[in-house]
């Protein structure tokens, strides 16, 4: 897999994980734009790369301390680039591999996010965060600890491991049920539609199956987001389609 590395030079996070990697690895290839990444549509076409790595800022406005990683897109509109209704390729076991190597951190939390924002583009990626607020964005040690995990899923990334991915429906932006998923063994989450979307359709199922690499028939469902009867409408949705399901709040 040839990885292609992007940030910002407006962004002080992307600035600061993409200064740290330098100084870890100085051959290491890192691509920057003077614009907003998110509305920078088909970017992926001026990169030497496969597969892209987005450097990023988190903001919320809980200002919560945390690394974060999501694949990218629109379940509907395109408030913040990319096309409306429209995700870009994901794999679960890219998404997984850097997940655990942030996770290694004692630092500060590390979240999934769900599915959003642009930029559209066609080659699989993934957006690797630190939040929420200037302060977490210039921490040396979060830009350091996000730039070695970099690295590290680099040099080790597995696009072969046994994992059996899925994809997220359901629950929060920050997806705490999908987190402990994607930190035990078994199972790699891809995209992740939230319950911000509803009415969650066959179509975003369909998109999000499509747009994982790997070949995927299993979706989970976060329990509680819904209502009964919109469990059974989702649950109908999904056999049509001849995918699989699982309660989320069961493989704890």
């Amino acid at each position: 897999m040839n990885f292609a590395i992007l940030y910002s030079k407006l962004d002080p996070a992307g600035n600061n994980i993409a200064s740290n990697i330098e100084k870890f690895d100085n051959s290491i290839k890192i691509n920057s734009i003077n614009k907003d990444l998110i509305y920078e549509n088909n970017i992926d076409k001026k990169l030497d790369g496969d597969f892209i790595i987005f450097l990023s800022k988190h903001q919320s406005s809980q200002n919560v301390p945390c690394m974060s990683v999501h694949p990218i897109g629109n379940w509907k509109s395109a408030d913040y680039g990319g096309i409306p209704g429209k995700v870009c390729p994901s794999s679960a076991s890219a998404l997984k591999q850097i997940f655990l190597e942030l996770s290694k951190n004692k630092y500060m939390q590390v979240t999934m996010e769900a599915t959003h924002h642009g930029p559209f583009i066609k080659k699989p990626s993934f957006f690797v965060e630190i939040g929420s607020s200037e302060k977490e964005w210039k921490d040396e040690k979060a830009g350091q600890i996000v730039a070695q995990a970099i690295l590290n899923f680099i040099s080790s990334f597995d696009k072969s491991k046994d994992y059996i991915p899925a994809i997220g429906v359901g629950g929060p932006h920050y997806c705490n049920n999908f987190n402990k998923i994607q930190q035990a063994e078994k199972y790699a989450i891809s995209h992740i539609i939230p319950s911000y979307a509803n009415p969650i359709t066959k179509e975003m199922i369909k998109e999000a199956i499509a747009k994982t690499a790997e070949k995927t028939s299993l979706v989970f469902i976060d329990w509680k987001a819904f209502k009964s009867e919109e469990r059974q409408i989702l649950i109908k949705d999904i056999e049509s389609l001849g995918l699989k399901w699982k309660n989320a709040s069961d493989q704890e």
